[in-house]
């Protein structure tokens, strides 16, 4: 149908920090050894897609290659996670004594991390990724696309754009999944909410 596009909105593999509980934001970290076998035993079939994007960090880039190699993702950088500026790279125990963090965890949506983002700025930046990506698509004449992207980051447009009203971090995205978002073409231009969320199938033939 040419009038419907499918936008698969997927979050990256687990990392080594992400095992250690750690805020990563805009550092990167090698995916896990389990994350790499999980990835390696999905199979999702490349044809099935006409458009691929990532984030620019290298566990995005790197968890697209492991499900399609050899493919050329288009790389929208605003489509990164939430910059946490000084609580990058840390967790919860080697920060709970600080102050600015618990100011943090507590307003989370209002307090700006020391050197990082604001969540309006944050919520900003991946509104234009959006643009980007919806541009792409239109120029293209893409109707499936598929996007690497981060928690935060799916959130926010799960927050957005979601036929179903729920609270940012009501919505559950574990490391190597993610929702299918479908849209009419014309409600997709004008920024309407998807017709249909869907769970991203894990499993696919490769061939058909």
């Amino acid at each position: 149908m040419d009038d419907i596009v499918a936008i698969t909105l997927f979050r990256h593999g687990m990392t080594e920090g992400n095992k250690r509980r750690a805020y990563m934001g805009w550092n990167d970290s090698p995916l896990c050894n389990e994350a790499v076998q999980t990835l390696t035993g999905y199979t999702f079939n490349p044809y099935s897609y006409d458009l691929f994007v990532s984030s620019d960090l290298q566990r995005c880039l790197t968890t697209i290659e492991i499900l399609f190699s050899g493919v050329a993702p288009a790389v929208i950088t605003e489509l990164r996670e939430m910059n946490f500026g000084t609580f990058q790279g840390k967790t919860y125990e080697e920060l709970k004594a600080v102050n600015e963090y618990q100011q943090w965890i507590n307003n989370l949506f209002t307090y700006t991390p020391p050197h990082g983002e604001s969540f309006e700025q944050f919520t900003g930046r991946v509104q234009k990724g959006w643009d980007r990506l919806i541009d792409l698509i239109i120029q293209q004449g893409s109707k499936r696309a598929f996007i690497v992207t981060h928690g935060g980051v799916i959130r926010s447009l799960l927050h957005e754009f979601s036929p179903i009203e729920r609270e940012f971090w009501e919505w559950s995205i574990p490391h190597g999944t993610g929702f299918v978002l479908t849209f009419d073409r014309e409600g997709l231009r004008r920024g309407e909410h998807c017709i249909l969320l869907q769970e991203v199938p894990l499993t696919e033939n490769r061939h058909g």
